[in-house]
């Protein structure tokens, strides 16, 4: 049995407790019906949990975001969301809230204030950080929770974003449901400690257990903490104890669970016994628990008979594709001085020499004036300036809520900046290398490249990556990484050259809604060679479009980075008549410019710093022997660096770079 303690709520807010409680688990009684009649494909039952879900939902405000899990059916129910809706979206129709590509509670919804996870456990814990981030610079006093499984909470994802809460106070419950397992692993396989609110010492946070089971108590703890967190900005992690009655999924069955589990938590049913609770202090009756249930289930078979008529997806290649990014307003491309494809004008002329690191700083800079509502985040960014001192004098003009030292915690930084964008804020987040980035993969691969395709919700974040090679830092230091995210559909790709580029195209990254990865060359910085006269003021330059560094005919060479200043210098050098195109965009790439110099030229090099092998020169190289090939003279050659880390000493990294090689490859290629 368990203890209710009504405190003073009303009769009218318990019987609606009631009802919020009630209803997943007739969906769910219902959907395991549906499953044994292979009407639904998959179901993860939240049977045993309801008063978790259903307490913490029901506490909130109906603005609040919150992020559920595969077994919190009653936060969906519970902010009112038609049956036929939800029931729609897991058998994959069209209506559903994610066009039938996702399923179950893989999505979110800004209408709803939900946002579901991925099957990535851990991952949008830091996803609520940065939406209650950006509660607390509106100064909206507004709260998120996020809910994590006791086996989810070893993933290093949990860590991170509590520490990151933790260290800018942010108004986030962390809310973990302690069912005893993480699949088929119990608790004492997954952690030595006793208890998650062990933790909230080490965090320096408030931690509290409750009886996850029990309705009262959970909405009472949520409502209260939720009203002083709103006031008094802070993460709190909460653990509810309770138990899984069925299996993780239904196919996984039970057999691994003790059945005196069972039979000790089968009386602590958390619907039972509030029903019970509430007939013996006759705040129900059961007359009107007939009730409430017939209207559910009335609910609930018209919902299916619904669904059951709506018709079956046919597939449209053209929307499929054009959901994976959010469409930009066109603006008309227009030449402005020597700029190519200018798509906002600087307001003069007045131009001043910048090098690389100048023009990265000043867009950055100028982006911040324009977009009241952008945030950059990293470690070091702040008073330091960062390591390579992008963003120096930032916190003096921006102040440090917009400019904010970081943990050491990509991935949930990243995750962060995911939230600020549901909250339609604007994110920059600084790798200190390029190299950092892949304990952050997950978030852009899987959070901020599908997001919009999955469920709408765009992912305005900009990952600046200092990359590349040169200046004997080591394999740590100096990858070109771009290779690893080129696969990935969903993001956008920049990678300038030259300090003109390299301000009109950041300008037009930040702009841009949709996720973009913009990789910076170290060894570009401030190398004094490459400095030109970039204007002044504010501009952007049109993502995609590629730029002709040099007319030429004899044979096309397609770089980018430092490979278009190594292709020009040896070119000016030896007076080789060659047509080189700078990518600055490597997704999308131009194709139609490189078509045009390969048609022309006849002897193509596709020239990258990366690695040879699953470099993003390969794909070029496959797609001009596939659409050029009755114009080439000669085999299409890719130069890159060797199939190796990048090495420490400073021969043996001369040598793994391509530079060299190009210059044979060059001379080979004119005399095939």
């Amino acid at each position: 049995m368990l203890n209710y303690n009504r405190k003073n709520y009303s009769d009218d807010t318990l019987v609606d407790l009631y009802k919020a409680i009630i209803k997943p688990r007739l969906i769910e009684e219902k959907m395991l019906i549906l499953l044994r009649q292979g009407k639904v494909s998959k179901w993860f039952s939240g049977i045993g949990q309801e008063a978790i879900s259903v307490g913490c939902v029901k506490a909130l405000h109906d603005d609040e975001y919150v992020l559920p899990l595969h077994r919190n059916l009653g936060v969906f129910t519970g902010r009112n969301i038609p049956f036929a809706k939800l029931f729609s979206q897991w058998q994959g129709k069209k209506n559903g809230f994610s066009k039938g590509r996702e399923r179950s509670f893989h999505f979110g919804t800004n209408e709803y204030h939900i946002v579901g996870m991925i099957s990535h456990l851990g991952a949008m814990l830091g996803v609520a950080d940065g939406i209650a981030l950006a509660h607390k610079i509106k100064k909206e006093k507004k709260i998120s929770v996020v809910f994590s499984g006791d086996g989810g909470a070893s993933e290093g994802d949990f860590h991170e974003a509590i520490n990151t809460a933790a260290v800018w106070q942010l108004p986030v419950i962390f809310l973990i449901e302690n069912n005893g397992y993480g699949l088929s692993t119990p608790t004492n396989e997954q952690f030595r400690f006793k208890s998650f609110i062990d933790k909230g010492v080490g965090y320096g946070i408030e931690a509290y257990r409750i009886d996850g089971n029990n309705i009262l108590e959970t909405y009472d703890v949520i409502k209260n903490l939720a009203e002083s967190m709103r006031n008094n900005p802070r993460p709190v992690l909460l653990e509810c104890m309770t138990f899984r009655m069925r299996g993780h999924e239904e196919a996984s069955g039970v057999k691994y669970v003790p059945q005196e589990l069972f039979e000790i938590w089968g009386k602590k049913d958390p619907v039972v016994n509030y029903e019970k609770y509430l007939l013996e202090n006759n705040i129900i009756t059961q007359e009107q628990i007939t009730s409430i249930k017939s209207e559910i289930k009335a609910e609930i078979d018209a919902g299916v008979i619904s669904v059951e008529n709506e018709p079956e997806i046919t597939p449209v290649t053209d929307e499929e594709i054009n959901d994976v990014f959010k469409v930009i307003p066109s603006v008309p491309s227009s030449h402005f001085e020597n700029l190519q494809h200018v798509t906002v004008k600087p307001e003069t002329t007045q131009k001043t020499d910048k090098r690389l690191v100048d023009a990265i700083s000043d867009g950055l800079k100028l982006s911040m004036r324009k977009h009241d509502n952008l945030v950059l985040m990293g470690q070091d960014i702040a008073e330091y300036g960062g390591v390579f001192k992008i963003t120096q004098g930032f916190v003096e003009e921006f102040g440090k809520a917009r400019v904010r030292n970081t943990p050491l915690c990509e991935s949930a930084i990243l995750g962060a900046g995911y939230g600020l964008s549901i909250k339609g804020m604007k994110a920059m987040v600084e790798m200190q290398f390029a190299d950092f980035v892949s304990v952050g993969f997950n978030q852009i691969v899987n959070n901020l490249a599908k997001s919009y395709y999955r469920w709408g919700q765009n992912a305005d974040v900009v990952v600046r990556m200092p990359t590349g090679a040169g200046m004997g830092a080591g394999p740590f230091h100096s990858q070109s990484n771009e290779a690893w995210f080129f696969h990935v559909p969903g993001l956008k790709i920049v990678y300038p050259s030259t300090p003109g580029d390299a301000k009109g195209l950041l300008s037009a990254s930040i702009s841009d809604p949709n996720p973009v990865l913009f990789f910076e060359h170290k060894n570009l910085y401030r190398n004094t060679e490459i400095e030109e006269a970039v204007f002044d003021d504010y501009y952007e330059l049109e993502i995609g479009p590629a730029r002709k560094v040099q007319e030429g005919e004899e044979i096309s060479i397609i770089t980018y980075g430092a490979g278009v200043h190594w292709a020009s210098k040896y070119a000016k050098e030896q007076n080789i008549d060659a047509d080189i195109l700078d990518l600055r965009t490597l997704m999308p790439w131009d194709k139609n410019a490189v078509e045009q110099s390969v048609k022309k030229t006849g002897k193509v090099i596709v020239l990258h710093e990366d690695t040879l092998t699953g470099g993003i020169g390969a794909e070029i190289a496959a797609h001009i022997a596939q659409h050029c090939f009755k114009f080439l003279d000669a085999p299409v050659v890719r130069v890159a660096s060797l199939d190796t880390p990048v090495p420490f000493n400073t021969d043996l990294e001369q040598n793994f770079l391509p530079k060299e090689r190009l210059k044979a490859a060059i001379d080979e290629l004119l005399n095939y």
